[in-house]
Formats: structure tokens, sequence, C-alpha cells
């Protein structure tokens, strides 16, 4: 769990990183980049968390 609480912390970092250099550059590869990184870790995100509820909601007899 706490791999997955530094990777949040390092994917918050660098999108916020990415906008921050676009501001200062107005280059918009930099927010292009942002954006990408923000809607997989999204989709990556929804996953665990998919997984997290059926791993809670499914019964598996043993």
């Amino acid at each position: 769990m706490w791999l997955l609480r530094l990777l949040a912390v390092l994917t918050v970092l660098t999108v916020a990183g990415g906008v921050v250099i676009f501001l200062f550059t107005r280059d918009t590869r930099y927010l292009q980049f942002s954006w990408r990184l923000f809607r997989y870790s999204l989709v990556v995100a929804l996953l665990v968390f998919a997984l997290m509820i059926i791993e809670r909601v499914a019964v598996i007899p043993v």
C-alpha cells in the first residue's frame, strides 16, 4: 500500500511540475505530457479501486 501512495505522490508532483514548466516556457508539450500522465494515472487508480472493491465484495469460500 505504501508503494501506491508513493506513486500517487510522485504522479501529482510530476503533473504539477509539467504545468509549472508549461507556465514558464509556454511549450505545449509539457501540458500535453501532464494531461496524458493524469489520464493514465486516473485509469490505473480506478482499476486499483475496482480491484479493492471486488476483493471486499467477493466472498471466496476456502
